[in-house]
């Protein structure tokens, strides 16, 4: 992080920062937060692909059998996400919002209509951006 962030006045304070990714880039959002609690503290994913492509499906076990960790979740896919040989995308999700639900992680699951695009989750960032900031010293009073 110091060589990509240079001389930039970022936070080092994780929950301060947010990993945001669409498909594979929602798996490895959560991925980056899942192995780096201690430097990224809140995901955003859109449709991600928690399933068999780059050990995304192994999250909700893993979810299930470690302790709970510092970060935030949000999560969002549509019905007619893809299903594919690696497994179904919606399912996926609902998989991770289970596991993230009982072990009581900080996390939301919006399930819509759409495919596998940025639509829906376009439509719904700015209830997102207010979810995920939403006790951030920073944000307080911004509707």
């Amino acid at each position: 992080m110091p060589d990509a962030l240079g001389d930039l006045n970022v936070s080092t304070v994780p929950r301060d920062r947010v990993l945001v990714g669409i498909s594979s880039g929602g798996n490895c959002a959560f991925t980056a937060a899942w192995s780096r609690p201690d430097v990224f503290g809140n995901v955003i994913s859109h449709c991600g692909s928690f399933i068999n492509i780059r050990g995304g499906h192994n999250h909700p076990s893993a979810i299930r059998q470690n302790p709970r960790k510092p970060i935030r979740v949000w999560l969002q896919t549509g019905a007619r996400d893809l299903d594919v040989i690696f497994g179904s995308i919606p399912i996926a999700n609902q998989d991770m919002f289970a596991a993230l639900e009982y072990r009581r992680y900080d996390a939301k699951f919006v399930y819509g209509e759409g495919g596998h695009s940025l639509i829906h989750g376009g439509a719904v960032l700015p209830e997102t951006l207010r979810w995920i900031w939403r006790d951030h010293p920073d944000t307080a009073g911004v509707q």
